[in-house]
């Protein structure tokens, strides 16, 4: 039996989440027996599931130090997961010191142990929000302390609208918080895809989270690159033919053959700058 080192009150510990599979998954402790059980299911059906998260992460990373090096200095980074190495106001401070990061997340697991990380005097700052109530968290008064809305920020959304349904319609609702960024400003999204993949393993991935507290949608390349619409996508790597959303390995690689994975090939990814 394994049991996270704590427990907020009201957390179901009996319901899987996105968050405590995605750390389970990158080898993370935050997470409960029916976790581990939701993710031995999906890698009985993906059994280099974990080269699928690590792929995801790898992304969010080089993206988030990439847009650093852009002179973006705030970060809203929704459905942010559990802690692991390499947080984002990790990486980002180590280019653009000081850097202002609030992350956002549903699950009361995530605010806990993100909390327990931050020391309370650095321009970091955790908001416990659905990421379908844009018009709250962006007037939260803790995200407004650290972010400005009238200068260009990063808005990072790795893997997170997987878990909207079309019938929320995603499109409209990242629009809302593109809506919101000053001209300048970059959006970073990596979102699951079945593309190319075998129908049975991509059921058994997606029947995983039929019984977790957030159902997940795959979506194709051309919806994934909906999302980018009216934004200027950024050439993926050095060599790129042309801006493009693009496998989520190949994302800012050095060597496009290294880079190509199995796990990789379930996610697509790109940024883009807000013109």
């Amino acid at each position: 039996m394994h049991e996270a080192p704590a427990v907020p009150p009201g957390v179901d510990t009996s319901v899987p989440t996105a968050a405590r599979i995605y750390d389970y998954m990158l080898r993370g402790h935050n997470y409960f027996d029916a976790d581990e059980r939701a993710c031995q299911r999906l890698l009985a059906a993906v059994p280099y599931a974990q080269d699928v998260a690590a792929a995801n992460r790898g992304f969010h990373q080089r993206s988030a130090k990439w847009i650093a090096e852009q002179g973006i200095k705030q970060f809203v980074d929704i459905g942010s997961g559990l802690p692991t190495v390499g947080n984002t106001h990790e990486v980002v401070q180590k280019v653009a010191p000081g850097a202002h990061v609030v992350y956002v997340d549903k699950d009361p697991m995530v605010i806990r142990h993100s909390e327990m990380i931050l020391d309370g005097t650095s321009p970091v700052s955790v908001i416990c929000a659905d990421l379908r109530e844009p018009d709250m968290i962006v007037k939260h008064p803790d995200l407004l302390r650290l972010i400005d809305f009238s200068q260009p920020a990063a808005l990072c959304m790795t893997a997170v609208l997987q878990f909207v349904s079309d019938a929320d319609d995603p499109w409209s609702l990242l629009s809302r918080y593109v809506d919101m960024l000053a001209p300048g400003s970059y959006l970073s999204l990596s979102h699951l895809t079945d593309d190319y993949q075998a129908p049975a393993a991509a059921e058994g991935f997606r029947a995983v989270f039929d019984s977790a507290t957030d159902h997940m949608y795959f979506r194709s390349k051309a919806k994934v690159a909906r999302f980018f619409e009216g934004l200027d996508l950024v050439v993926p790597y050095e060599g790129a033919p042309k801006p493009a959303v693009t496998f989520a390995g190949y994302w800012g690689c050095e060597d496009v053959e290294l880079a190509d994975s199995d796990g990789s090939r379930w996610l697509y990814c790109g940024v883009a700058k807000k013109p």
